[in-house]
């Protein structure tokens, strides 16, 4: 932080509320020994929120005219439900998929949706806590904006993919569609065996690019705007710094407040999006070519 008896300044504003709170030091760019524990925690804060509310939605269903909690619970099931019909055609992994999706759903909206808490609001009462019980001075709130939690649930996605392409097609049928397809095979027996290669190789740049875009579309979004409100809350620091911040201030609050009214549509859409492509690629796994 900024020397002594001196406010930080804006890029040691930002640098610190970029810090993850971990158990070590990260020595490499990629690093598996390094876990971010603000992440984890408010990952499963926010799941087991978003389970107990489907749970207390499902408890307090009734047979006559729904209330608005149980009303808004069931458009959201149905939502997903007509979603997952749309792209898995299987009756029977609709039942694990469907009620997957639903959750997944819930879950990244609810992750997505601490990115609307005041910027300094947990950070600036972990500052006092974290350090007196030593832990460092760092911790993000937005579990989504943490690029480790969003590729986690691609990969997740990914063995999801996996399994199915196996249980649906069996090994040898998903084995032989890794090797004819996208372009086929032939008769010969080396070009046979170089389009097997090309068709080996070309599917396994699909299942990474796919697990990789899905993870960093949600990361991107979500530190985008993580930042954006960032460079907001120093805008009313500057405004309360400065003799003539009266317009500044003004403009903070105007700023924040339609910026979080749009970030409102931002985090839904983002958790429909990542639950759409999660059923569009569980859907492919149920496809043959």
């Amino acid at each position: 932080m900024a020397a002594e008896g001196q406010g930080p300044t804006a890029g040691e504003y930002i640098r610190h509320h970029l810090m993850h709170l971990t158990n070590k030091k990260q020595d490499f760019i990629v690093d598996f020994s390094v876990i971010n524990i603000d992440s984890v925690v408010f990952s499963v804060l926010m799941g087991l929120l978003g389970v107990w509310l489907l749970w207390l939605g499902a408890r307090r269903a009734t047979a006559g005219v729904p209330g608005r909690f149980q009303a808004a619970v069931e458009i959201l099931v149905e939502m997903v439900e007509a979603q997952a019909k749309g792209v898995i055609h299987n009756a029977a992994s609709r039942k694990v998929i469907a009620p997957m999706a639903l959750t997944v759903f819930v879950w990244i909206f609810f992750m997505n949706a601490m990115d609307l808490l005041p910027v300094d609001l947990l950070p600036a009462l972990w500052h006092s806590a974290g350090p007196a019980l030593g832990f460092k001075d760092y911790l993000r709130v937005v579990p989504t904006a943490d690029l480790s939690t969003t590729l986690g649930l691609s990969v997740s996605v990914l063995l999801m993919c996996l399994f199915y392409n196996i249980k649906i097609k069996g090994l040898g049928g998903w084995t032989h569609e890794l090797v004819t397809a996208p372009f086929g095979t032939s008769k010969n027996p080396f070009w046979a065996l170089l389009l097997g290669v090309v068709n080996f190789l070309m599917q396994m740049i699909e299942f990474v690019a796919k697990t990789v875009s899905h993870g960093m579309r949600l990361f991107g979004n979500m530190f985008a705007g993580e930042l954006v409100f960032m460079l907001i809350a120093l805008l009313g620091g500057f405004a309360a710094l400065s003799f003539s911040g009266g317009l500044l201030f003004v403009g903070h609050l105007i700023a924040g407040t339609v910026w979080a009214i749009f970030h409102i549509l931002v985090i839904t859409l983002q958790a429909f999006i990542f639950m759409m492509l999660a059923l569009i690629y569980l859907g492919q796994a149920h496809d043959a070519h």
